[in-house]
């Protein structure tokens, strides 16, 4: 049975996740609110908000879990060439707003965007008080492929990315997993699996070792000079 969580308890505990449906994969409870007290709780605990316009708000921990060890990276030559001829220009956290915008334009076939106004509206707070954070790519000055997570201790979540010019998403991935390397980050969470990012060298891991990597990663903090501009 599914947890119904209460919308004005922003620090009511979340279900162990070992409780989650595996179908649909990973949904543990429903409702609570966006909070920025709720969502990193709940990203501590390896669970993240999803859901429609129709739908209440839905919690989830799938099994297995999508991640990128960011001292794994793959970058494909065709990627290394575009890289080298630094056909974009990169920033971080410069155009957040911009980048969750574009994210939630629906793709393809989609009616609807799972990033309803609630959920942009709860990110973009998240990212005026330092948890959020975005990787922009230019082209000629437009704004033309980027990404945005929630960064905590040493993981970094990563929510949703796009693009509208070939390899741009895939080379402001690659630029944030250089950098977060860097920064002294381990782990980069990419939820569920999709050949974009397992191109990149996402591979899927355990339920359960996933939440041992944020017990292990996520009190531990990063370099200094992380986020800092």
């Amino acid at each position: 049975m599914l947890t119904l969580l209460d919308p004005d308890q922003a620090n009511q505990a979340f279900p162990p996740v070992s409780k989650a449906l595996a179908e649909p994969n990973g949904l543990l409870a429903v409702g609570g609110c966006l909070s920025t007290q709720r969502i990193i709780n709940a990203y501590q605990q390896g669970i993240f908000p999803w859901y429609s316009d129709e739908d209440p708000i839905l919690w989830w921990s799938p099994n297995p879990r999508l991640v990128v060890f960011p001292d794994k990276l793959h970058i494909s030559r065709s990627l290394q060439k575009t890289q080298r001829k630094q056909t974009f220009q990169l920033s971080y956290d410069t155009a957040f707003a911009d980048v969750i915008q574009a994210c939630a334009i629906p793709r393809n076939q989609e009616s609807g965007t799972w990033l309803v106004p609630e959920m942009q509206a709860a990110y973009n707070r998240l990212h005026k008080e330092g948890h959020a954070h975005s990787m922009e790519a230019w082209y000629q000055g437009e704004l033309v492929g980027g990404l945005y997570g929630v960064a905590i201790g040493q993981v970094f979540f990563g929510e949703s990315m796009f693009h509208t010019k070939t390899d741009a998403s895939k080379i402001a991935f690659v630029a944030l997993a250089q950098q977060l390397t860097e920064w002294g980050y381990q782990l980069i969470d990419c939820q569920v699996h999709t050949n974009h990012l397992a191109s990149l060298g996402a591979e899927e891991i355990p339920r359960s070792d996933f939440t041992a990597l944020l017990h292990r990663y996520h009190h531990s903090k990063p370099h200094s000079s992380a986020w800092q501009q």
